[in-house]
């Protein structure tokens, strides 16, 4: 049976949230889905796209899922690379350490993470050696 009294319904059209910076990276925009308000924190969704070349990555963390729209994005899952591109959709085991250390410059992408108000967290680093991020063409005149 539904539980109406702990989710709400959330309609957010395309135009009534805008791309912003502040989110837990500065390279990367956040548009707000209203999903965390209807579910009462108990999950939060957004959209997500590359705002600046790929440097250091989001280092180290676990995750939830995420579905690839455009682009194309590279993590290291414990010692494993992974290319993920548009289409295709994710779902990581609770707590696997992972890393985005690469990504197109079109890239976009829905992440869906749970509690809504999650925080980064320290975690070992895993042993392995991270590969370089593919440079993105310059647009010097």
């Amino acid at each position: 049976m539904l539980d109406r009294t702990t989710t709400l319904f959330s309609h957010v059209k395309s135009t009534d949230t805008n791309y912003r910076p502040g989110g837990l990276r500065d390279f990367i925009l956040y548009r707000d889905l209203g999903i965390a308000e209807a579910a009462q924190g108990k999950v939060i969704a957004h959209l997500v796209k590359a705002n600046q070349p790929p440097d250091q990555g989001t280092g180290w963390h676990p995750q939830e899922a995420y579905f690839m729209i455009k682009g194309w994005a590279k993590f290291m899952y414990e010692v494993q690379a992974a290319l993920v591109q548009a289409g295709d959709c994710e779902r990581q085991r609770p707590g696997i350490r992972h890393l985005l250390f690469d990504y197109s410059p079109d890239e976009e992408y829905l992440e869906i993470v749970s509690p809504a108000d999650f925080k980064p967290v320290d975690i070992e680093t895993p042993a392995c050696q991270v590969p370089d991020p593919t440079p993105w063409p310059s647009h010097d005149g």
